[in-house]
């Protein structure tokens, strides 16, 4: 390390001076790498662990790495999914004063999985879609905030998941523009193209490896995105007309938007000069609206689709207490204490890392739907959790942090005491488990 090393950070990690950086990143040495599954990237770029976290480090141009962290800072400060920037790391030389180029450090996003690492355990078909289905409302919400991409892919993202679904997050904003003014349908067509090429290319390429399950059509599966990208931009932005006697279509426009997880920040309202026709044009500025109640009323800070799972079973329990005219923030503090924290609570310190809380308690409930209608009757919560844990949870792999070898191949099948292969999926009960702590 020499004088010449520049570190260009909001909050400088001291921890961030005693990586190797006057050693090229292909030749770091293992102590200081952490293993996880990556997608691909022009870049090289390995993961790291900086003051107890994992960071993603990537050599590039000094001008593109700050270009890049730039671009992560103002994404994150208009509220769009996106990795958080660390630092850039500028004046790199090796041991005899040859220059290394630059590196940018993002923070690794906890229980996120890039696309190829989803595939590893050849999911079902339409997981291709679920994925395509989350790209596509990032590439609204970011079209909707100005940024042209440039670079749409699903080798550029991040998934979570988020209630059934997947939530998707952008890791790659090195060829990104912001434009103040809004995007042009020539842009945001070219984005969308761009997608639709890229997306088919990598289903094929997973396909030519043997990595995904049959039955798979790549061109349709990247046609998805076009036809998802389009209903939601419609949704969104197209002006509607219709009879001055019916005003009840302005609620119904606005509760449509905030069921697609939107808030609208103000409404264009024309009507003709003898009155007979109304025409609304809604000014979106922001999503996650189940996202903002879940936080007003608990404090939790989860997915879009898990805030609205779990605000549904808020709304349930304060039906099932008979407390409807009673105050919500009251009902939804008891709900907390009552309902999710004791899940939470409950599930064995060696299996929190394999799901995030509000996706465990999201699949509990999924759990004991299933076992419900098995049985044709009601099942205790606690029953539900006990048998989600034995017979699903326990048998994941951890997704807060996925550490395994610098390979493509992650896990082996379980194999349960019967000989067969473990299926995740499969809503058998097994020995149930006593969570005496569950209200």
């Amino acid at each position: 390390m020499t004088d010449a090393l520049s570190i260009t950070a909001s909050s400088v990690d001291p921890g961030l001076l005693t990586l190797p950086w006057s050693t090229p990143l292909a030749e770091w040495p293992s102590s200081a790498i952490v293993f996880l599954p990556k997608g691909i990237s022009r870049h090289l770029v390995r993961f790291a662990n900086l003051s107890g976290r994992v960071v993603a480090v990537k050599e590039t141009t000094a001008e593109m790495a700050r270009r890049e962290y730039e671009m992560l800072g103002n994404l994150s400060r208009l509220d769009v999914p996106c990795v958080e920037r660390v630092a850039v790391i500028a004046g790199r030389k090796n041991a005899e004063g040859v220059p290394l180029p630059a590196a940018l450090v993002t923070a690794h996003l906890k229980f996120s999985l890039p696309y190829r690492a989803l595939f590893t355990q050849m999911l079902r078909p339409d997981t291709a879609t679920r994925l395509v289905d989350a790209l596509a409302v990032l590439l609204v919400r970011l079209h909707n905030v100005g940024f042209f991409w440039g670079d749409v892919s699903l080798s550029n993202t991040l998934f979570r998941r988020d209630a059934g679904a997947f939530a998707a997050y952008l890791v790659d904003a090195e060829t990104g523009e912001l434009h103040e003014s809004g995007l042009t349908r020539g842009q945001r067509e070219h984005d969308l193209d761009v997608a639709r090429t890229n997306i088919a290319g990598e289903i094929m390429d997973l396909e030519a490896g043997g990595r995904v399950e049959g039955g798979i059509d790549a061109i349709a599966v990247a046609d998805g995105i076009v036809s998802s990208y389009r209903s939601l931009w419609a949704a969104l932005t197209d002006r509607e007309s219709f009879a001055a006697d019916e005003t009840w279509r302005i609620t119904e426009r606005v509760q449509r938007l905030n069921a697609l997880g939107f808030d609208i920040g103000e409404m264009s309202i024309q009507t003709t000069p003898d009155g007979a026709v109304v025409s609304i044009q809604p000014k979106v500025v922001d999503a996650g609206h189940h996202q903002r109640r879940l936080i007003r009323l608990t404090g939790l800070d989860v997915e879009e689709n898990q805030a609205r799972r779990l605000l549904n079973d808020l709304d349930e329990f304060r039906a099932r207490i008979s407390r409807l005219g009673a105050d919500e923030e009251m009902v939804a503090h008891e709900w907390l204490t009552r309902v999710f924290e004791p899940v939470v609570k409950a599930i064995p310190y060696d299996l929190r890392a394999k799901l995030e809380p509000a996706e465990v308690f999201h699949q509990v409930l999924e759990h004991r739907w299933y076992m419900s209608q098995e049985r044709g009757s009601s099942v205790p919560l606690a029953e539900a959790l006990s048998s989600y844990v034995a017979t699903v949870l326990r048998h994941r792999r951890d997704e807060a942090t996925i550490m395994g070898p610098p390979t493509d191949t992650f896990a082996l099948p379980v194999i349960t005491a019967s000989g067969s292969p473990f299926d995740p999926d499969d809503d058998d009960a097994a020995d149930e488990v006593d969570w005496r702590d569950l209200v």
